[in-house]
């Protein structure tokens, strides 16, 4: 008999998520089984899944988004995942490093919030041109690790629907992109966006997205060394504060809405 699968859901700021429970790293998880439970109709619904597991060193968390591709990292995971970590008893302080494919991130619990060091953003500066809606934007690529386009417009319903990935014209990213969509507020303070994540569609939010936005954001302004900016998403608010180090801090809600145990069926495709 299959042993069932314990998961939780969370999400931050509306960019949710399914956590399998692998503490002793007993599970495989295939496209299939991510795509399975991810499927909103059909699964328990989600923009990705990560599972909970031990690398020996740290805790790690296995990313995969719904489409059952490898994601480098998630921010508003990390941050989601830091407090289950917490809930759970897995961690007993409230600052601790998480493992990602993007390397080691310093998580710290406070209140209702959690922080999460992002690293320091690489941007390319060869010419990006992104196509939506019959309309064609400059656009930046920034590397957070995860691959971003950034494109600043006027408004932010321009991009129209996005259903499906924005139209890329470069080379930069032989592995598809993340596309962010920005309206300036006040200038290196306050920005708002909308993003179409590779591999998942249009989301409520983007952890790493928001960093990439912030980073260009303060570009733009002609702010540097540390600052602090506002991004709006359509999950809520958050914030990013860049360090003396040029590391990005995102900051912002994380919230657990529920525990349980996946179904046989789903329970079969992890222990293939």
């Amino acid at each position: 008999m299959t042993t069932s699968v314990r998961f939780t859901k969370g999400h931050g700021t509306g960019n949710d998520f399914v956590f399998v429970h692998d503490v002793e790293g007993l599970l495989t998880v295939t496209p299939e089984a991510v795509r399975a439970v991810c499927d909103r109709r059909f699964g328990l619904g989600g923009d990705g899944l990560i599972r909970v597991v031990h690398d020996g060193a740290h805790w790690f968390m296995d990313y995969h988004n719904a489409d059952g591709s490898i994601g480098e990292m998630c921010g508003n995971g990390a941050r989601v995942f830091a407090a289950l970590l917490r809930e759970e008893g897995l961690v007993t302080t409230d600052e601790f490093a998480i493992a990602t494919r993007g390397g080691l991130r310093p998580v710290r619990l406070q209140d209702d919030c959690v922080s999460v060091d992002m690293g320091i953003p690489r941007t390319d500066e060869s010419a990006v041109k992104v196509t939506a809606n019959g309309l064609t934007w400059e656009a930046q690529a920034v590397f957070m690790p995860n691959p971003h386009a950034v494109a600043f417009v006027d408004d932010l319903q321009e991009p129209g629907p996005l259903n499906s990935s924005p139209e890329i014209d470069s080379s930069v990213f032989p592995d598809g992109t993340n596309v962010e969509f920005v309206v300036v507020q006040q200038p290196g303070e306050h920005v708002s966006m909308r993003v179409h994540e590779r591999g998942v569609g249009e989301t409520l939010s983007c952890g790493t997205g928001i960093c990439a936005v912030a980073d260009r954001a303060f570009s733009r302004a002609d702010v540097h060394g540390p600052a602090s900016i506002r991004v709006d998403v359509p999950g809520g608010t958050v914030q990013v504060r860049r360090t003396t180090e040029g590391t990005l801090v995102l900051t912002g809600p994380a919230e657990l809405v529920a525990h349980g145990h996946l179904s046989p069926q789903l329970s079969e495709m992890f222990h293939g």
